[in-house]
């Protein structure tokens, strides 16, 4: 099962605001901080240029202006283009002016997220990490451990937001499992188990400095970066993934 991922920095992010919506634009105008209007746009930026270069289309400001994405009731974000629902998943995650998108069929399970390799407290261990992923920090290397912690506390915010349920779940709820495997071009797999039934695999790879990673729900093949346009202008990309 193919998952499509991008990239971006807020360096990449247009000064103007033309290539937003109109509802976006609204939106944008509400928010009073800086940084969260920076995070906002970084991250809905992101998202549009996935899509966009995917599917081989233009990404001038007119034509993303016409992609919109909305928030679900879970607060999943949701695709729109020209006000019709795209027949596609998509999950986004933002950290420290750096931002990636994910993106698959709509029939799919997805979620992704990015964290800073960065130390946390035992408390902090204790609180959210079950005991079989507590064993697993306390056997790393210190020299190990900050990149463990990223990488455990990453792949379980990608499984609560694949399961539309964010931190309003308990984190020992999903487990993660790291699978032994060689380095295949930058990305490792993982295992996260939802102690309800179900089930996500993904993949997690170093990025500059910080850890990056994604489950789905079926079992996704190695991602690809969606540079790569995969469709001409022109097609009706609603359902072009699934057609895939």
């Amino acid at each position: 099962m193919h998952v499509y991922w991008m990239e971006q920095t807020e360096t990449d992010v247009p000064a103007d605001d033309l290539w937003l919506s109109k509802s976006e634009r609204l939106c944008l105008s509400g928010l009073r901080f800086s940084k969260r209007r920076n995070d906002w746009k970084l991250g809905r930026w992101t998202a549009k240029q996935t899509l966009a270069l995917r599917l081989g289309l233009p990404t001038r400001s007119s034509l993303l202006a016409k992609i919109e994405i909305r928030p679900a009731a879970s607060g999943a974000p949701l695709l729109f283009f020209e006000d019709k629902h795209a027949a596609v998943t998509i999950s986004l995650s933002h950290r420290n002016g750096r931002a990636v998108s994910v993106l698959a069929s709509a029939s799919v399970q997805l979620g992704c997220d990015l964290e800073l390799t960065e130390p946390h407290s035992e408390a902090f261990v204790a609180d959210y990490f079950t005991q079989e992923e507590q064993r697993l920090v306390a056997e790393a290397s210190a020299t190990d451990q900050s990149r463990l912690l990223a990488v455990i506390w990453s792949a379980k915010e990608s499984a609560l937001k694949a399961l539309h349920m964010g931190l309003r779940l308990d984190t020992r709820a999903v487990i993660v499992e790291l699978i032994e495997n060689d380095d295949l071009s930058g990305w490792r797999p993982l295992r996260v188990r939802y102690t309800e039934g179900s089930t996500f695999d993904g993949w997690w790879r170093s990025l500059h400095g910080s850890i990056f990673t994604l489950v789905a729900n079926p079992s996704p093949d190695l991602p690809i970066f969606s540079g790569i346009p995969a469709y001409p202008l022109g097609c009706d990309f609603t359902f072009a993934l699934e057609e895939a």
